[in-house]
This record gives C-alpha cells, sequence and structure tokens, in this order.
C-alpha cells in the first residue's frame, strides 16, 4: 500500500545567497529522500519556501538603501532557478510573504490565544538610544555566555548552537550604531511554552529511531526547563498581530516560519486539482519528515511540537533527521567572511550531479564533515568519471561496435553473471533500506561499490577478446553489465537524477519524463534487441587546475 510522506524542508532567510553547506544540510538530503519514495509510488508533498520577515532581510534592506520586499523578491527568485538548475524537486517552494499564509499564521495566533496558550505581558527588551527604537534580536550582538564567542546574535550564537535572548549577551551593541543599547520595557505577547513541558518529553521519550544528537538535543533543551517566549516584535516589516491596537507589533519570525510548511501545504492543495489535499498529509497516517542544519533542531523538535500540539488535531513530525555542519576547507562556513562557496557561483561554472555527489559522499550526517575542492575533484575524477562513467562507457562501446548498438540475447546465465546479478538484487534491497533510514551517505556508498564489482566482472571477463572466441558467453558480459548498469541508473537516481535520466534515454527507454524512473529492477527489465542510443560520456574529467583557482576565491571580498 502506497505511503504518504509530508517532507518539510528548511525555510532559507532571503537575504542573500545560497550555500553549498545550506544543501547539504536540508536540500540534497530532503531531496533525495523525495526522489526516492515518489520512485516508489509513494504520495509525497515536498515543501519550504523563502523565509521574508526575519530581521536579516530587514538588515540587508537596510545596508542596501532598498526596501524589505525588494530584498527578498530579488532572493527569492534567486532561490527558484537554483533549485530548478541543482535538481531540488520541491512541489512548492513559496514563501512567508503571501496573503494565505498571513491568514494561517493568524489563525493559528487567534486559536492558541484564545486557550491561553498565547497572552499579553511585559519584557524588557534592548532600546537604542541614538536610533531611538527597540532592538529585534539580530539587531544586536556581543559576547556568548556558554562560549565566549563574540561574534554571537541576540537570537542564538553560531559558534555553540545555544539559543539566546538579547539580555543573555555580555557587552551587548547595537547592530546599526554600535552604541550600547538599554534595556527597556514594551509590552509583547508569549507563547506558553512552559505549558508544554510534560507533555513534549512523554513525545519524544517515543522517538527512539531519531538520532540520538537530535533526541538528545532536544530532551536536554527541555528538561533544563521550558520558558515562555516572546512571539512579537517591534518592527515594521512582517505579519501583523490580529488584534486591535497593536499595529506595531508582529508576529515574531520564530514563531510564524515554522507555520509555514502548514500553509505552504495549504497553498499547494488551493492551487491544484486533485482527490489528495493537504489534510491527507497533516490529519492522517501520513509520516513528516523535517530537514535541517543542526541549529534548527530546537524550533522543529520543541517549538513547534508545541504550536501543533495546542492547535489540535494536526500530525507530529515523525522524524527530524538534521545534519551537522559541512565546513569548508577545513574551517567552518562564515557568509560574513565570505567563508562560503556560492551555489550561484557553483551553478554557473559546473554541472549539478558532481556536486549532488560531492554532498552527498560526505553528508554531516552524525559529524560535522569537510568539503574541499581537491577531494570535489577527485570523487568527481575517480568515481563519478573513472569508476561509474567509465563502467557505462565501456559497455555501451562493445554494444555499439560489435551488437549493431542492440541489447544482445543471453540464454545462459553462468556462475560468475549470476553471482553479480544477485549482488546486484541484495543491494538494491539495502540501499532502498538505507534510504528510508535517511542514511544517505551509506546507501550511496553500497551503489559504488557495485559499480566497481561491475568495472571488477567486466574486465575478469574481457569481452573483447571473448568476442573473437566465444560470441555467447560475450553476450552473456554484456547482457549481465548493462542490467547492472540499468540497476545503477535506479539507485543513483535520488542522488544525480541528471545522469540517471540520461542513462534511461541511452538505454533505450522511451518514457524519457521527470518521473519516468520508478524504484524497481528486475534482471529482465531490459528487452534483447532494443536499441541502445549513442552519446556523450555521463561525466566530464575535471582538471586539477580548478583545485587552485576555486580555493583562492574561498574568503576574498
Amino acid at each position: 500500500m502506497n505511503e504518504k510522506i509530508l517532507i518539510c524542508v528548511a525555510w532559507p532567510y532571503a537575504n542573500g545567497s545560497l550555500h553549498i553547506g545550506q544543501t547539504a544540510g536540508a536540500y540534497i538530503p530532503a531531496d533525495i529522500f523525495a526522489r526516492y519514495h515518489r520512485a516508489k509510488g509513494n504520495k509525497v508533498l515536498m515543501v519550504s519556501g523563502s523565509d521574508s520577515h526575519g530581521t536579516p532581510v530587514t538588515l540587508t534592506a537596510e545596508d542596501s538603501g532598498i526596501s524589505p520586499e525588494e530584498v527578498f523578491q530579488k532572493y527569492h527568485q534567486e532561490f527558484l532557478k537554483n533549485w530548478e538548475q541543482l535538481g531540488i524537486t520541491f512541489d512548492l517552494f513559496t514563501s512567508t510573504h503571501t496573503k494565505n499564509h498571513e491568514k494561517v499564521a493568524q489563525d493559528i495566533f487567534l486559536k492558541l490565544y484564545e486557550k491561553k496558550l498565547i497572552y499579553k505581558d511585559f519584557m524588557t527588551q534592548p532600546f537604542c538610544a541614538q536610533d531611538k527604537r527597540f532592538l529585534a534580536d539580530r539587531y544586536v550582538n556581543g559576547t556568548c555566555p556558554k562560549c565566549n564567542d563574540n561574534n554571537a546574535r541576540g537570537d542564538q550564537c553560531d559558534n555553540c548552537g545555544v539559543t539566546l535572548d538579547p539580555k543573555d549577551l555580555i557587552e551587548m551593541k547595537c547592530k546599526l550604531c554600535d552604541s550600547t543599547p538599554i534595556l527597556k520595557e514594551t509590552e509583547h505577547f508569549f507563547l506558553k511554552l512552559s505549558a508544554f513541558e510534560e507533555t513534549l518529553i512523554s513525545w519524544l521519550k517515543t522517538k527512539n529511531k531519531w538520532k540520538p544528537n537530535v533526541k538528545n538535543f532536544s530532551m536536554s533543551y527541555i528538561k533544563s526547563g521550558l520558558k515562555d517566549r516572546p512571539i512579537t516584535r517591534d518592527i515594521e516589516w512582517g505579519i501583523p498581530v490580529p488584534l486591535p491596537n497593536y499595529e506595531n507589533k508582529k508576529l515574531y519570525v520564530w514563531f510564524e516560519a515554522v507555520i509555514g510548511y502548514l500553509s505552504a501545504s495549504i497553498e499547494w492543495s488551493d492551487n491544484q486539482e486533485s482527490e489528495i489535499t493537504w489534510e491527507d498529509f497533516w490529519k492522517s497516517s501520513a509520516k513528516s519528515y523535517y530537514f535541517m542544519g543542526k541549529d534548527n533542531i530546537p524550533f522543529h523538535s520543541i517549538i513547534w511540537p508545541a504550536i501543533l500540539i495546542g492547535y489540535e488535531n494536526l500530525n507530529l513530525p515523525h522524524e527530524i533527521p538534521a545534519n551537522e555542519y559541512l565546513n569548508i576547507e577545513g574551517s567552518k562556513q562564515s557568509t560574513s567572511r565570505n567563508w562560503a562557496v556560492w551555489l550561484p557561483e557553483y551553478l554557473s561554472l559546473y554541472d549539478p550531479d558532481p556536486l549532488r555527489y560531492a554532498i552527498a559522499s560526505n553528508m554531516p550526517e552524525n559529524s560535522d564533515s569537510d568539503f574541499s575542492w581537491k577531494e570535489y575533484i577527485r570523487a568527481n575524477n575517480d568515481e563519478l568519471v573513472a569508476t561509474f562513467g567509465n563502467l557505462v562507457n565501456r559497455v555501451m562501446t562493445l554494444v555499439h561496435k560489435n551488437f549493431d548498438s542492440k541489447i544482445p540475447e543471453s540464454e545462459i546465465l553462468d556462475t560468475d553473471s549470476n553471482k553479480l546479478l544477485e549482488n546486484c538484487k541484495n543491494q538494491f534491497i539495502q540501499i532502498s533500506e538505507d534510504i528510508e533510514k535517511c542514511k544517505f551517505r551509506s546507501g550511496l556508498m553500497k551503489a559504488m561499490a557495485l559499480a566497481k564489482a561491475a568495472n571488477q566482472y567486466l574486465d575478469h571477463r574481457e569481452p573483447w577478446k571473448t568476442i573473437k572466441t566465444d560470441l555467447e558467453m560475450t553476450k552473456t558480459t554484456i547482457w549481465t553489465c548493462l542490467s547492472v548498469i540499468n540497476c545503477l541508473k535506479v539507485v543513483l537516481y535520488p542522488y544525480l537524477p541528471f545522469s540517471s535520466q540520461k542513462l534511461h534515454t541511452i538505454l533505450g527507454f522511451t518514457d524519457n519524463h521527470e518521473d519516468s524512473i520508478k524504484w524497481y529492477w528486475d534482471k529482465k527489465l531490459l528487452v534483447s534487441g532494443t536499441k541502445i542510443q549513442k552519446s556523450d560520456p555521463l561525466f566530464k574529467k575535471l582538471d586539477d587546475s580548478i583545485i587552485e583557482t576555486e580555493t583562492n576565491k574561498i574568503g576574498k571580498n
């Protein structure tokens, strides 16, 4: 029976270009998972969008002398282009700046307010006397009280990941003018997180299959004591509080952005003609998966579940396969220092599948990992080109040269051939299990191990020699290799969609469209006599000079 799979992917701030660390944390793993489940025949809804109301957007707007909406629209369009280029297949990538999202967010606010899970209270907030304004959390910075990093923001320390309140900072400074703000009393609305403490602990105890880092972090966060959190701010850009006399208050981005998963699902449902609606993914036995980097864990394992519990009758997260960080050339990514590989620039110069491969083969699933241009070139040249690509090229060349470009018949399979095909069958099953468990790195390693085994089989059989002495053995060798290649096409499709789709065409399949590859393999799928198409190699060898060229760009302004 087909499953319903909801895939919720972290919302990037629309204040700057994406970097490859973000693709490793959320977008490539989510797309691998979505492509796999669609190919299996499951009903998938993958949603995300631009976080357009965050203070990073207003800060960029002020620095650039343009409106927040202009900033958001610029980067939202860039994100859409990047997703298409990289092959990230959202069913809907929207934004928090829609009437639909505003309606859904305000509805949730009002329901929680009516149930007294949101209440009014006074709090002290940084006020800049020089700029004559209250400062939202990201408008202040200072030293982290936990790790002493001096670049902590008012909402979070990126160095140690701790969630902060502006008044927690040591030597707090205004980001706009560098003066020292004063703490001044102002009225805000608070989410009564403390009311959900026991319910959340009981729920988290059932999540025995979650990654240890996700579950342990979440439990530790709660057991230290959940504090009620303000969910409004003094700012002009954002979703209005839906109550009279609070025109100058807007919903805090951390509260309204997570609601985007639900509002995006509703928007998708409203804009398509299908018997399946958003409710099938939110109110049924559907499983919801939330993909993000580790800095976003508490918002999805604690705050969003609390909102859902308070709202009632909506599914809680089934799985939160959050990833650790992808470092660059041995150092943590830093947008302020330009220590990053920017996605738009990469996609303007290189193909998408090698990046998807480099990320997936080194995905930071359980600990931080590192991207280097040296390793990227090695993985492309030694693994994609010399292993998988070379297998395909060698076999196709033999077919074109010796069998009139047609798949040969194979009436009898010998021991060696049966052994390889049995290995293929077992790897197919194991790769399926790995992807199901969000162990994408392991699944990819098994696929490449199968490609290596096929190359070894080909070297041992030497069909370029046996074609002169044993035609039937040669037919068996080529047919077996083609069957393995067809299996590799399927298992690598979630990882390498562009080259897999190209290989689908080369193998003579005529249903060449985006969702034509199905998660199914059988050694009988290839039909003898089918015409094999001629094509360029699947992957291009890259020159080692790229290493120095690209490495020298990192950290340069």
